[in-house]
């Protein structure tokens, strides 16, 4: 009899798992073939190739991001590292390919290492902390540009823009990148003793600690790879545009953690995949895209559906929590 009666609540705990998990790839997939029969234009060749190509950059920043929220953390210092990091590779590219690419990863991952040092053996804030670092990277990132006056550009002929410019059987090189990072990303978290770590620090650091489980080490480690997933995307643009842009970066932290949490991932941490923000990414990057197919709508719309759909998956993640607990 007991049985019986748990079977229909274990039934409605895992479908609200499922929609959870699931939920924005539905959403991902019934999009797409919607806006694949309602404009002409969406399957073509040349704007799929754009469109994956566009998420690409976001996709890099986001996946760090997945990491740090996963522990219950946040990191609103990428937007900034990112922009950073794109002007860092464009002034070094006059150094070579070397410099070009590590002055960048180094001056960024060192941001993140400060940021975790700071977060994890002081235990301030990270909100307080990376709010920090984002006014301290744009600071730098305009000092170094004489306030955004000077644009750093990369000399045309460069091996180095075939990172940004380049292409492998028709779609570009930073598609590439980004996958291949994730694959790295999905088995780091769900196939390490890192990743667990991770994960049990998200669902009660006071636990973790307990455990015997280096919250600390993990916390610097974490900060530490976010920010030079944000310098690597700051390179990949400054390859793209072949200039160091100092208006890029303003609100991509927020769209950063907006499609980390519209893929699945719990703000409150310790639950999350990093399939999940490659799907969040690709439902922004569509919405973009439609905005743009549609042509009579401004851009700025974008922002207001974007920060609709979050608000929306944020209630339905809470709502889907509480019927699981029940």
């Amino acid at each position: 009899m007991t049985a019986t009666v748990a079977a229909p609540s274990e039934r409605g705990a895992s479908v609200a798992a499922v929609l959870q998990r699931q939920g924005a790839a539905v959403v991902l997939v019934l999009g797409i073939v919607v806006s694949w029969f309602a404009f002409p234009h969406f399957g073509t060749a040349d704007n799929l190739r754009n469109l994956v190509l566009q998420g690409s950059f976001l996709a890099v920043i986001a996946l760090g991001m997945t990491f740090v929220i996963i522990s219950g953390g946040i990191d609103l210092s990428v937007g900034s590292v990112y922009a950073l990091g794109g002007v860092l590779a464009a002034y070094g590219s006059r150094y070579g390919l070397v410099a070009t690419i590590l002055l960048p990863l180094v001056v960024c991952g060192l941001i993140g290492l400060i940021n975790g040092l700071l977060i994890a053996r002081t235990r301030m804030a990270p909100f307080i902390v990376t709010l920090a670092s984002l006014l301290f990277a744009r600071g730098l990132l305009l000092a170094l540009t004489n306030e955004g006056a000077t644009t750093y550009k990369v000399e045309p002929g460069s091996a180095f823009l075939w990172l940004g410019q380049g292409t492998i059987f028709g779609v570009g090189v930073p598609v590439y990148l980004a996958l291949l990072l994730f694959g790295l990303g999905g088995v780091l978290l769900r196939r390490t003793r890192f990743g667990q770590s991770v994960f049990a620090i998200g669902g009660s650091e006071q636990s973790a600690l307990l455990m015997g489980l280096p919250v600390a080490r993990t916390k610097v480690a974490l900060y530490t790879l976010s920010g030079v997933l944000a310098g690597l995307a700051g390179v990949l643009t400054a390859a793209y545009l072949q200039s160091g842009v100092t208006v890029l970066g303003v609100g991509t932290e927020l769209d950063a953690i907006s499609v980390v949490v519209i893929g699945g991932t719990l703000l409150t941490g310790g639950a999350g995949t990093i399939i999940g923000t490659l799907v969040g990414v690709g439902l922004k990057t569509l919405i973009q895209n439609v905005i743009n197919q549609v042509g009579t709508l401004d851009a700025n719309y974008q922002t207001v559906v974007s920060g609709a759909f979050l608000l929306v998956v944020v209630v339905i993640q809470r709502l889907l929590a509480r019927s699981r607990k029940s």
